[in-house]
């Protein structure tokens, strides 16, 4: 009998909400992660649960429409994880002409069911707030709404979810090779603690970027022979954080002469992030795990951008911190990057002698839907289980009746959430205890420890949590806690980062 009757591998948004979704119908499951959880593309996106307004430019309708049918399912799902937001795009006469616009958003608007947002509108920005931060040449424009998403710890959301429903997740743990004997994957890991073999009836291959070279260098059939692979396009995508543009809540889309587009979103109370770019790259870009950092040229493009549409200049010297991450994405023959289907492809392969799954491709919003059709073919290829249940579930967190049992559901529950526990801890800062119910929900009491919350051993960081991140979320180290658990790092100073791992390490 194998040890495990799936066996996932890679440790980003699809790997662990394939994790979730098998645990919940009852297969034993093993997630295998090199690195952390969601430490590459999962944690480098523009932080945005979206339909894609774009993609409409290259009539990616179906895409569109089922990314617009996950936004409302996931700002139930996770409403202190995402959150609405409103996006303002200013008018340039030069660009695509307002028709267009307005006949795109028409279409952003009904495509799919929308019960949380507000619609579409247009817009005059001479003397309205929205319009003060832009140059005086942008007369006209539009609103309309998508979310805003803590990428990172909707990573950690799903793994958790998971190992509640009993898949074991295993992080800095490479899967070194696994080969097909007498029907089953036989696999070794390298673990911190040394190497673990281990057996498993279905494989998946869930390494993001890494999902070709995988199977070229670690998978074998019954024969001892590689695997069929398919071609990804690797498209890096860098951000820049800068000091806050402006003093509104609302986000901007700027249409760039190139065609592309870049978002300007509020960051972290006191910052704005601006992203992305779209630089092709060949696999040996990305080899032995290694994603490339952002490039000066980059920089200078992302700031050219904000720079042509708002009176703020922005400068390099301006950046407080920036991240790139790598999108596997399905080639598709598209002339540019930008013009890349950002849909998904599955693949099981039988031909191996065991069950194969490969995910290629996708992107953050659809990661549910995703992983829902990867459990439903695994259903099918080892016999059914319970079926799909995710579609209205909520991750951990999303349930505040602890704290407010008349609580609605959706991001209205939020609000409740920060009102009741200001008032039960009214010694604690309001912004600490804002920061904690926004990254933990109705679990924010495993933090606050009844008030009694430790030593503050980093700005705005205690004891309290940093054991319940090590304890209960995988972090092992200061890059974990302050640049993924949290964004603590954009306030943190080199010897608070240090400190922080000497804590981490005198109590693992």
């Amino acid at each position: 009998m194998a040890d495990f009757d799936v066996l996932v591998v890679g440790g980003g948004i699809n790997g662990v909400g394939i994790a979730r979704d098998l645990a919940g119908r009852g297969w034993r499951v093993l997630l295998c992660e090199r690195d952390d959880l969601g430490s590459h593309t999962s944690s480098a996106s523009t932080k945005l649960i979206h339909g894609g307004l774009r993609y409409l430019e290259y009539r990616e309708f179906g895409l569109v429409r089922k990314a617009l049918q996950e936004r409302e399912r996931l700002l139930r799902a996770a409403p202190h994880l995402i959150h609405p937001l409103r996006f303002v795009m200013p008018h340039h006469p030069q660009m695509r002409p307002a028709w267009l616009l307005r006949l795109g958003l028409f279409l952003y608007d009904h495509l799919a069911p929308r019960e949380l947002l507000p619609a579409s509108s247009g817009l005059d920005l001479r003397g309205h707030a929205l319009g003060a931060p832009l140059q005086a040449q942008f007369r006209r424009g539009f609103v309309y709404s998508d979310g805003w998403v803590d990428d990172a710890r909707l990573v950690i959301a799903n793994a958790i979810d998971a190992r509640e429903r009993g898949a074991e997740i295993l992080t800095r743990s490479a899967c070194l090779d696994a080969r097909v004997v007498q029907g089953l994957w036989q696999a070794r890991l390298q673990t911190g603690s040394g190497e673990r073999r281990l057996s498993a009836r279905l494989l998946v291959n869930a390494t993001g970027p890494w999902a070709a070279s995988f199977v070229e260098q670690a998978l074998h059939d019954a024969q001892g022979n590689t695997p069929s692979a398919r071609r990804l396009r690797l498209v890096k995508g860098s951000h820049i954080v800068v000091p806050r543009l402006y003093a509104h809540d609302h986000a901007y889309l700027l249409q760039g002469a190139d065609g592309r587009i870049v978002f300007t979103i509020p960051y972290q109370q006191d910052f704005t992030l601006v992203g992305t770019t779209d630089l092709e790259l060949l696999p040996k870009d990305i080899e032995g795990g290694r994603t490339p950092g952002i490039s000066e040229d980059e920089v200078a493009y992302l700031c050219g951008q904000v720079g042509r549409y708002f009176q703020q200049e922005v400068r390099p010297a301006d950046v407080r911190w920036s991240y790139a991450g790598v999108r596997p994405l399905l080639d598709d023959d598209a002339g540019t990057a930008a013009a890349v289907t950002r849909d998904y492809a599955l693949d099981l392969d039988s031909s191996p002698g065991a069950p194969l799954l490969h995910v290629w491709g996708g992107k953050l919003t659809t990661y549910r839907r995703l992983a829902e059709e990867s459990a439903d073919r695994i259903d099918v290829e080892l016999g059914g289980r319970q079926g799909a249940w995710t579609s209205q579930a909520p991750l951990p967190g999303a349930d505040v009746s602890a704290w407010v049992p008349d609580a609605g559901p959706g991001p209205a529950a939020l609000e409740a959430l920060l009102q009741a526990v200001q008032q039960r801890h009214p010694q604690l800062p309001a912004p600490l205890l804002r920061r904690l119910c926004l990254a933990y929900g109705g679990r924010v009491d495993r933090v606050l420890s009844g008030g009694a919350m430790g030593a503050e051993i980093a700005p705005g960081l205690f004891e309290s949590e940093l054991g319940h991140l090590q304890r209960e979320e995988w972090a092992m180290c200061a890059e974990d806690v302050l640049w993924r658990r949290s964004k603590l790092g954009l306030r943190c100073s080199a010897d608070d980062a240090l400190r922080v791992q000497r804590w981490l390490l005198d109590h693992a």
